[in-house]
């Protein structure tokens, strides 16, 4: 009978296994294929010739490709596990979502986090190298020759990096043990390095957040058509027909000679169009559109950020009262055992939305910035080394926002592996404390 158990056991395991790697890999092919769709819309076209440069060319999208699906996804995971820990509280017994446990959520994270260390520390450095790569001179050229210098300078790039921690921590704290403590690299210093990243990244969205809140009514009043009051559209439109006519006109008079008025009346003539289309876009919108679209969004963003700043407020004032309130010293449920809110699924859907809302706003606010101002990708028209420059820095944003969220108070969820949590903490071979 044991050993029937034993065999029983292992084989729910082993079919618990087949089935988180099933889910893992579909959704996961589900975000590369949108993510491949959205890099091509932005990739400029001209980049795409059958040659040596296209074959790299490709493969850099690839790679970009796959940083985006798993940016998707790391910031996607946590109203995933939300929604995840109250749907299992509504249906605790039911068939069809014993598939949706913990020890699901619990490897996702993981594969979330070892991804995003991949892709920031391998693939993304590997793709940005082999696109500026030529090959070293005196070998024959080819794909070959540019792998080769792409690889020597990610090893060189490697012990600069190390030398530059190794005499750091020498000038810190010159002694044996310190030196010695480099070689715990893999059990030690990797892991942490995600870590450093992540607190980056969340210095980065601390920075943007703000920013894109209060450009994030602008960007939709661009977006969306305003209602027009004591506005006369048609002879507006009239006028920008004149203007751009009047323009053309001086255009068409012009000799080849004179390239510098050509230049400027040029990019006049593309503003003329570009407000002549903005025009008639707004005299074709419905008047529900009009009237009640655009004053309900503005509405819904003036609300939600006053929600955020007021949790947020709410959340600091706690910290500053209670000390077990700080995220290290609170150890909130796990999946499935209890609501992440006193509102139930009305508070766990409202703190999903404020979390894409603050998401979002961190994107904005982040192109919005003057020294990220280029990174702003355009339809048809980025090269390769502008999306990958994309990739990286959503990728940073993605990973530190389930880190603020957690300090800002939005979700109090631990995301442990259930079926561990009998379980205590194993010391590692170097003394170290490994969480389960």
């Amino acid at each position: 009978m044991e050993g029937q158990d034993e065999v029983s056991a292992r084989e729910q395991h082993f079919h618990s296994q087949v089935r988180e790697s099933t889910i893992c890999f579909l959704l996961f092919a589900i975000l590369y294929i949108v993510s491949y769709f959205i890099i091509t819309r932005y990739k400029r076209k001209s980049d795409e010739q059958e040659d040596e440069d296209a074959i790299v060319n490709r493969i850099s999208l690839f790679l970009s490709t796959f940083t985006l699906a798993v940016s998707a996804g790391a910031v996607l995971l946590l109203p995933f596990s939300i929604i995840s820990n109250e749907i299992l509280l509504s249906f605790p017994q039911n068939y069809y979502i014993q598939w949706l446990n913990g020890s699901l959520i619990h490897g996702l994270w993981n594969l979330a986090s070892l991804f995003s260390n991949l892709c920031l520390f391998v693939l993304m450095p590997f793709a940005f190298f082999f696109l500026e790569s030529e090959g070293f001179a005196g070998l024959k050229r080819g794909i070959r020759a540019r792998i080769l210098e792409t690889l020597v300078m990610l090893i060189l790039l490697a012990l600069l990096i190390l030398g530059i921690v190794w005499v750091a921590l020498a000038l810190i704290d010159n002694d044996a043990a310190s030196m010695e403590s480099l070689y715990d690299l893999w059990e030690f210093y990797l892991p942490y390095l995600y870590s450093c990243i992540s607190l980056m990244g969340c210095l980065l969205l601390l920075l943007c957040t703000p920013v894109g809140l209060s450009r994030m009514f602008t960007v939709m009043g661009q977006l969306l058509v305003k209602p027009t009051i004591l506005e006369d559209l048609d002879e507006q439109i009239y006028i920008i027909t004149l203007e751009e006519e009047a323009l053309q006109r001086r255009l068409n008079g012009l000799s080849s000679s004179v390239e510098h008025n050509i230049t400027e009346l040029e990019q006049e003539l593309d503003n003329v169009k570009t407000l002549k289309t903005k025009l008639e876009r707004r005299k074709k919108a419905s008047a529900w559109e009009r009237n009640l679209v655009y004053p309900a969004v503005m509405v819904l963003l003036l609300i939600e950020t006053s929600i955020s700043v007021l949790l947020v407020a709410c959340n600091i004032l706690c910290l500053l009262v209670d000390e077990t309130a700080m995220p290290k010293g609170t150890r909130g449920p796990g999946i499935g055992n209890a609501s992440l809110s006193a509102f139930g699924f009305v508070g766990a859907a409202l703190e999903i939305i404020l979390i894409f809302y603050l998401m979002v706003s961190s994107v904005v606010g982040f192109y919005s910035l003057r020294f990220f101002g280029n990174f702003i990708p355009k339809k048809d028209d980025t090269t390769m080394t502008k999306i990958i420059g994309n990739c990286v820095s959503i990728l940073v944003l993605s990973s530190a926002l389930p880190v603020m969220s957690r300090t800002l108070g939005l979700h109090k969820l631990h995301l442990s592996d259930t079926s561990r949590d009998s379980e205590t903490t194993k010391p590692s071979a170097n003394g170290h404390q490994k969480a389960l």
